[in-house]
């Protein structure tokens, strides 16, 4: 057999775009091949051979391809007779896709970033022919199918895959600097990496949290100061007083913000909007000056100050605060027992549930998701891989139902 030198670069393409075809990464993978070669003990005609594109971009002369495949030293491929056909050597079958395969697989491949992203296959494949022997390229592609700038290889053992790392001339590809890792180191890197941001995700949710309530605290103070000088407290028989009492006595004097008193109680607090104090005199000017009753029943009045003004005041904010998230709760929600949005009652008075179906769709999708061109794991392999040569086999998205309580 010729000596390879001796093929020109034509040929030299023609036979290892043929050899890929028929390699240990394509052939498990391409279901067309994988029947034809079924059909007549494993031989294919050069006819069907030339239905592929990359191959018919090269040549569509059969003898061509006879003579690549003479001159080829890999001896993977055998050529019938009367040259019409070709079949992988028996000698040289197909390795069982064990355990320690994949594991022999995986350490033998590179990963590489850094590439343009109008760079082509063809590009890639010349600059690596002179850099070893280089057995499948996969351009890794994103969610629109556009390359991203990054591939995976596999070279021909595991010692030559770490000698390629080390290599100098590999670290820049048309004035862009390459980042080149074994496989293996790569996925440990985006692990590390993806670990790392969801600690950094967890300190910075904890350190906005931690923002938000001294944030909450410095405004609760400041509406705390703002309100100082406005609690007065008043106590006495008030069996038969109302709050509306209480807003009848100070209506012309001052207007109060909140009452604190619940009917029967002995005492309770008024927030006013302005000066307590001041509120409290004019009553009891308008009074005529004697002591402020209220509905005939003696009160003693005192304005708030200090601490005690200041525990009042938190407690009524909490209180104005728990009102109010009642009220906005209760907008198309259940009130104890009532009719709420989202249900409704039958003749009997019973309240019936509403359900409503909710699609969700999961899709299938290339990318890893994490913004550059990492993966989030190793991928499974699929059933058309995307390697040099060959084509995406995208799954179909899925979708799925499921239903959820409406009422």
């Amino acid at each position: 057999m010729a000596e390879e030198q001796e093929m020109s670069p034509l040929e030299k393409k023609v036979a290892e775009q043929v050899e890929y075809y028929f390699g240990d990464h394509n052939l498990p993978r391409d279901k067309f091949l994988k029947e034809q070669i079924q059909l007549d003990d494993g031989w294919v005609t050069l006819e069907t051979m030339l239905k592929f594109n990359r191959l018919k971009n090269l040549t569509s002369d059969s003898a061509v391809i006879v003579e690549s495949l003479k001159k080829s030293k890999t001896g993977l491929l055998e050529i019938s007779e009367d040259q019409t056909k070709i079949r992988r050597n028996p000698s040289k079958p197909l390795p069982e896709y064990t355990d320690e395969y994949k594991d022999a697989l995986k350490h033998k491949s590179i990963y590489m970033k850094g590439f343009p992203l109008d760079t082509t296959l063809d590009d890639i494949k010349d600059w690596l022919s002179d850099k070893g022997h280089v057995e499948n390229i996969q351009m890794r592609k994103g969610p629109q199918k556009t390359f991203k700038g990054s591939i995976f290889a596999v070279l021909e053992s595991e010692e030559a895959a770490k000698a390629f790392v080390a290599r100098d001339d590999v670290k820049q590809f048309k004035g862009n600097n390459m980042i080149v890792l074994i496989k293996d180191d790569y996925f440990a890197k985006k692990a590390e990496e993806r670990k790392q941001g969801r600690a950094d995700a967890k300190a910075k949710a904890r350190s906005e949290k931690e923002e938000k309530q001294k944030q909450a605290e410095k405004e609760e103070m400041k509406s705390l100061e703002e309100q100082r000088g406005c609690l007065l407290k008043f106590s006495g028989e008030l069996d038969h007083v109302s709050r509306e009492d209480f807003h009848k006595i100070f209506a012309e004097h001052a207007q109060i913000k909140w009452i604190d008193f619940t009917r029967g109680a002995k005492e309770g607090t008024i927030l006013f909007r302005s000066d307590a104090k001041a509120a409290l005199q004019e009553a009891q000017e308008a009074a005529g000056g004697s002591e402020l009753k209220v509905k005939d029943q003696d009160v003693q009045w005192e304005v708030l100050e200090g601490d005690c003004e200041l525990e009042v005041l938190k407690k009524i904010l909490e209180s104005q605060q728990e009102s109010h998230n009642k009220r906005k709760g209760g907008k198309g929600g259940h009130r104890g027992r009532g009719r709420g949005r989202g249900g409704r009652r039958d003749r009997g008075g019973r309240e019936q549930a509403q359900f409503q179906g909710k699609k969700t769709k999961f899709d299938s999708d290339e990318d890893d998701g994490d913004g550059d061109d990492g993966e989030d794991a190793e991928p499974a392999p699929k059933k058309r891989a995307l390697e040099s040569n060959g084509t995406d086999g995208g799954a179909p998205a899925s979708k799925q139902a499921k239903e959820e309580n409406g009422s």
